[in-house]
């Protein structure tokens, strides 16, 4: 019996979300952070240095340095939904600050593991500071 054949997309998928999966983290898909993106109990992070978030950034996106995130840092209660993305799926920045975070007492951590590049390639908006 022949195996069902790997989509392209199936795959990319699944790598995307290695590193989440690895360290036991939710992730979350370009899709559905675009479709909860603007409610008010959602905040976005990334982990990039700052010069590549002043080029480009997920609208509304905050900037936090990964090595020296603090509770106050995140300006949110601890039941609203955390999102952290960095450059791309490969990148750990951005699991490694939703472990610690989720670390802190936050409930709803996630990680876009498609990163920054992923959310541009997927065809949503993105703005510059």
């Amino acid at each position: 019996m022949q195996a069902p054949p790997v989509h392209q997309r199936d795959f990319i998928m699944v790598f995307r979300n290695i590193l989440p999966l690895v360290m036991n983290l939710e992730s979350i898909s370009t899709e559905e952070l675009n479709g909860i993106l603007a409610q008010e109990n959602v905040h976005v992070f990334d982990m990039n240095d700052s010069s590549r978030w002043q080029q480009t950034h997920i609208p509304g996106a905050q900037n936090l340095d990964p090595n020296s995130i603090s509770e106050s840092d995140l300006n949110a209660d601890k039941n609203s939904t955390l999102v952290f993305y960095c450059s791309n799926p490969m990148c750990r920045k951005a699991p490694n600050a939703a472990k610690k975070v989720k670390g802190m007492g936050f409930n709803d951590v996630r990680v876009l593991s498609a990163g920054i590049t992923g959310w541009m390639s997927d065809g949503y908006e993105v703005e510059a500071a």
